[in-house]
């Protein structure tokens, strides 16, 4: 909820151990806030398979760049230039994911808990955070839908936890 409180309305933050994993905000649709910061998410879970953590950078190459260079090879819609410019960077060449490696990978990403700065419209949101690891969802509740969402919980075997807060900026 402290991530939350800083950000525009329409807010949903994932987060795990102590850590803000992705936030997505300030959308016409609380959905969309949902996906987006679901992709942030999991972009930070990929960075941590083994594959992406043995790329092996030239001396002098930043950490900010190596960064950088790890999620533009998660994401994997390297233009041609930006190919060449990863293998120069690299000492040994890279090799990408594979999509069987990457779900296998991402089965692997548990215990996330996902807030919301307004309550959850519809069910939808409960069913995209259950992609991204969440096994917690806390959210004001308070929707006329709120029954929907708590029924998506519990077929997901989601805890749920209703706050009452409200965070929003408008």
């Amino acid at each position: 909820m402290r991530c939350l409180r800083y950000t525009q309305s329409n807010s949903v933050c994932y987060l795990r151990n102590g850590m803000t994993l992705g936030i997505g905000a300030g959308q016409q649709s609380r959905v969309d806030c949902t996906r987006l910061a679901g992709a942030k998410t999991d972009t930070w879970w990929l960075r941590r398979h083994p594959g992406v953590r043995a790329l092996r950078f030239r001396p002098g190459i930043r950490r900010q760049d190596r960064i950088n260079w790890q999620i533009r090879l998660i994401e994997g819609d390297l233009t041609p230039d930006e190919t060449r410019r990863l293998t120069e960077a690299l000492s040994t060449p890279a090799r990408e994911l594979t999509a069987d490696e990457r779900a296998q990978w991402m089965q692997r990403l548990d215990q996330v808990t996902f807030v919301s700065d307004g309550a959850l419209p519809f069910r939808d949101n409960v069913d995209h955070a259950h992609r991204h690891g969440v096994q917690y969802i806390a959210e004001p509740g308070g929707s006329i839908r709120s029954g929907e969402v708590e029924e998506a919980c519990r077929e997901h075997r989601i805890t749920l936890a209703r706050t009452g807060l409200r965070l929003f900026h408008h």
